[in-house]
């Protein structure tokens, strides 16, 4: 990448090339369209309200947390006249993030090259002299500033690199604001703690797809991972018999020269053209990629390819180094792909080899010397210690990851002088479904909360030794049934966590649990093709996680079966303005409470929500009005027995409507974000009671080793309960009892279960329905003594009433040259609702209003002018005055002579 002159010339100061942030202080003026969800109980309302002129708006919360903030008042939002503004040389960069503003959030901005920027636009600039004291190299390598104001939107950064970053920065903004389209005014400076932050995948023992593989590169930045090691060629650790005739070994670039004919692995092979779209895809996205060729162990497909290599007369994975050819076939493979690669370092491996010391020595440095002789830097994993003892005589000039003490420390590494890598097996090694090095994925709670990059167990160097970190995936299991979709599970969590302790290894500000919620709405990005959001969109409690979806029309390439597929970058819409209809088959019967969809900027005005056991008798659930617009909107209802949710009447804008999620919801889980306590937590660890209702099922409570451990929710108020989830991690109990309580202090039995099986499982409790306030279990047997973790405790039962749904409007008219104020209200809910209307000039009631009717309340003032005030609007559910609620509805004045 190389610097440009930027399209404007930006003021000098402590921070060379920063705008003036005064413009953002200036509040930005809104009018919001006022509608009503009116409680059961008094003060119980939502109502929707412009900021404060004088807010300050708090640090936005991104995946790696920014690293300075200050912040301003009011938004910069997106509308028909923004445009991304780029210098000739940001050309590309500009088409990538309007392509990802599309992905994200279905909008429309074209890039402007070389234009002057104006009021709306989002600018890119990269300036060379930009500088930051506390950043120094690596803000000057990889940092940036975002600067937003009301008008404007600027990245300034002295790299093409540091100005990518800072577009994910502020699209991670944009797809959590609502309606996807704002972000708070204020000013980060932001850059890396470490230059390496990566990710390793082991392909040469199971092939991914090259589609899987440009999903990865364009996943990591996302999280500004900047370094993606391809491991390229392995073979099974021990073949059956210790036969490696038939022994699994992969090479996955194919040559079409002829003298490497039958080295490519048949089962799956990386061409010319395959690379090369790698290799553009890393571009694009500020990922540089490491390539690795390994040798001269795990170097079956070498063997096979020319068996007189190989030690054991060829029935072994090992090339033989006493064979001057053995050295001389690896440069040549190295000299022929070479020119594949666009990065500057090329991984030789050079790792576990039982043979020779000495020769595997001359061979580490002759190869080390050979990749420089091909314009590339070399790395290589380290295997000193384990070799000869120590690193002497070894190639200096080499990058080097650290993957385990034994073979070759971090302490040894800084020691001798070498750049490296903390890759460490023990918590950075994953082997998918393997009973060793975390066959179901890293501990990536244990990660965040209390790892750093300096750090492999008992081992650390001083804090920026490193040149960074590097998680890996190794797929030893060669004959295991598992997809790179079952790989992906697994680690889908690790990118961020990774990403941030790299970035930033300070402290985390966000717990854990709020850190994974916060991954979940981000997703994996934009521009992601085959790759599914293992983790992502499935709310608590949610019933249409992955369930069929139809619709009266759609848009090509915009279905309903987005709705419900967990993806945060696929949506449905249709561009006809007739009222839609979307249908939701849940699959079975289930007990349906509320429905929530996330509307694109093209939202719903109202719709019906209507429910069916059959699919041919429906039931009226709720008539709801959207007071928010684009975003999420929630309509909730009294339950009901429902196999299909219909939304009918769906009505959009003059440009039709579409939305991004439409979740079936069941009945509330009462322990959600309840006071919860324990008998204790593991030493070490942060795994509180408060990780079982967090709503994440990532997060666990881990107990401490007491005999009988006991975890305990409050629920706030008696409630009537009548089913308990419990989500048990492999160290579960295989007896326990559950307990209620109303004061806390006296426990009444609910359940009692004995003679469990052991390892993960979810246990779903139905019980008598019981008052409880308080709700306890007590472990009275483990599976893996003294272990004991629970991720989920969740509690159903009946809940608090929903909300009535009405929209309220006052309006001051003039007739007859004297001000009238009129009242309405219309009735959005699904059954008869009690209204009275109290304003300055009068009251009127209406009894039992009917679902969509509308209550009109006329008020002479008797006159001629008026000033603005507010009406005051009590409803109930009819006959049910005990539970009103009332909010005040503004009216503006007028003046009538």
């Amino acid at each position: 990448m190389h610097a440009v002159p930027p399209p404007v010339s930006p003021a000098r100061g402590p921070l060379s090339g920063r705008r003036s942030s005064a413009a953002r202080r200036r509040a930005v003026a809104s009018a919001t369209a006022l509608a009503l969800a009116l409680g059961t109980a008094a003060g119980s309302v939502a109502l929707t309200a412009p900021a404060a002129a004088d807010a300050t708006n708090a640090k936005p919360a991104v995946v790696p947390t920014l690293k300075e903030w200050t912040g301003g008042s009011g938004t910069f939002d997106l509308d028909s006249s923004t445009r991304i503004v780029v210098p000739a040389a940001l050309e590309e960069m500009g088409a990538q993030v309007a392509a990802d503003i599309a992905d994200l959030t279905a909008r429309t901005v074209p890039v402007a090259v070389d234009a002057t920027p104006d009021d709306g636009d989002i600018v890119l600039v990269v300036d060379p002299g930009l500088v930051h004291a506390a950043g120094g190299e690596r803000f000057a390598e990889e940092g940036y500033v975002l600067d937003v104001d009301p008008e404007r939107l600027t990245v300034t950064a002295p790299t093409e690199q540091g100005a990518f970053y800072g577009t994910r920065s502020f699209l991670q903004v944009l797809v959590q604001s609502p309606g996807r389209g704002s972000v708070p005014v204020g000013e980060s400076v932001d850059w890396p703690d470490y230059a390496s932050r990566g990710f390793m995948l082991d392909v040469g023992r199971r092939f991914f797809t090259p589609e899987f593989v440009r999903d990865y590169i364009s996943m990591m930045s996302w999280f500004k991972l900047n370094e993606f090691q391809i491991h390229l060629m392995d073979n099974e650790i021990s073949p059956a018999g210790g036969n490696w005739a038939n022994a699994q070994a992969g090479f996955r670039l194919k040559s079409d020269n002829p003298a490497f004919a039958g080295l490519a692995s048949t089962d799956g092979a990386y061409d010319r053209a395959d690379w090369q779209s790698f290799e553009d895809t890393a571009a694009a996205h500020a990922v540089t990629i490491i390539p690795e060729i390994e040798g001269p162990a795990h170097a079956r497909s070498v063997v096979r390819w020319k068996p007189e290599l190989g030690t054991n007369g060829g029935n072994s994975d090992h090339l033989d180094l006493s064979k001057p050819e053995a050295t001389a076939v690896m440069k040549s493979i190295f000299t022929e792909f070479a020119p594949w690669f666009e990065g500057p370092d090329v991984h030789m491996g050079v790792d576990e080899y039982y043979a020779s010391p000495a020769l595997f020595r001359d061979y580490f440095n002759t190869m080390a010397a050979h990749v420089r002789s091909l314009g590339k830097h070399p790395r290589a994993w380290g295997s000193f210690t384990q070799m000869h003892g120590n690193a002497n005589g070894y190639d200096r000039d080499v990058t080097i990851n650290s993957w385990n003490g034994g073979w070759y420390s971090i302490e040894s590494a800084y020691a001798d002088g070498y750049r490296f890598l903390n890759t460490d097996d023990s918590t950075l090694y994953v082997v998918p479904f393997a009973s060793y090095y975390h066959g179901n994925g890293l501990n990536n709670q244990w990660l965040y909360s209390s790892w750093a990059p300096n750090r492999t167990g008992n081992k650390t160097v001083p804090e920026g030794a490193a040149e960074g970190a590097m998680f890996a995936v190794w797929n030893d299991l060669v004959h295991a049934d598992y997809t790179q979709q079952d790989v992906h599970g697994l680690v889908e969590l690790s990118f961020p966590t990774i990403a941030q302790k790299t970035w930033d290894g300070a402290t985390p500000e966000l717990t854990f649990a709020q850190f994974s919620a916060l991954t979940r709405t981000l997703g994996l990005g934009p521009g992601i093709e085959v790759v599914d959001f293992t983790r992502g969109g499935q709310l608590a409690g949610e019933l249409s996680h992955g369930a069929t979806v139809t619709a009266s029309s759609s848009d090509e390439g915009n279905g309903p079966e987005h709705l419900t597929d967990g993806q945060t970058t696929t949506r449905w819409s249709t561009r006809s303005t007739a009222p839609a209809t979307l249908t939701v088959d849940l699959g079975s019967v289930q007990t349906v409470g509320a429905v929530e969809v996330d509307w694109t900027a093209a939202a719903a005005a109202s719709y019906t929500v209507e429910v069916s056991v059959d699919g041919s008798t429906w039931t009226r659930a709720s008539r709801h009005g959207n007071a928010t617009g684009a975003g999420v909107d929630r309509a909730s209802f009294a339950a009901h027995e429902a196999r299909y949710v219909r939304l009918s009447s769906v009505v959009g804008g003059p440009d039709g409507v579409g939305a991004w999620r439409l979740s079936v919801l069941g009945r509330p889980d009462l322990a959600l974000g309840a006071a919860a306590t324990a008998s204790g937590v593991e030493a070490g660890t942060t795994m509180t009671a408060a990780n079982v209702v967090d709503g994440d099922p990532s997060t666990r409570w881990s107990a401490d080793y007491s005999a009988q451990p006991w975890v305990q929710v409050d629920l706030g108020t008696a409630r009537t309960v009548d089913e308990i989830t419990l989500r048990w991690e492999a160290a579960s109990a295989t007896a326990y009892r559950v307990e209620v309580s109303q004061d806390g202090t006296a426990w009444s039995p609910l359940v009692t279960r004995t003679g469990l099986a052991g390892g993960a499982r979810t246990d779903v409790l139905t019980v008598p329905a019981t008052a409880a306030r308080y709700v306890r279990v007590t472990t009275t047997a483990k599976s893996l003594n003294p272990y004991l973790s629970l991720y989920d405790l969740e509690v159903r039962g009946a809940a608090p009433a929903e909300p009535v749904q009405v929209t309220a409007t006052a309006t001051v008219r003039c007739v007859a040259g004297r001000a009238q104020l009129s009242v309405d209200v219309v009735n959005d809910d699904a059954a008869p609702v009690d209204v009275v209307v109290t304003t300055p000039y009068g009251s009127r009631s209406f009894s039992a209003l009917s679902p969509e009717k509308r209550a009109h309340a006329a008020f002479s003032t008797r006159a001629v002018d008026v000033e603005g005030g507010t009406a005051v609007v009590d409803v109930a559910p009819a006959g049910s005055p005990e539970q009103a609620g009332s909010v005040e509805v503004p009216f503006t004045g007028a003046a009538c002579g």
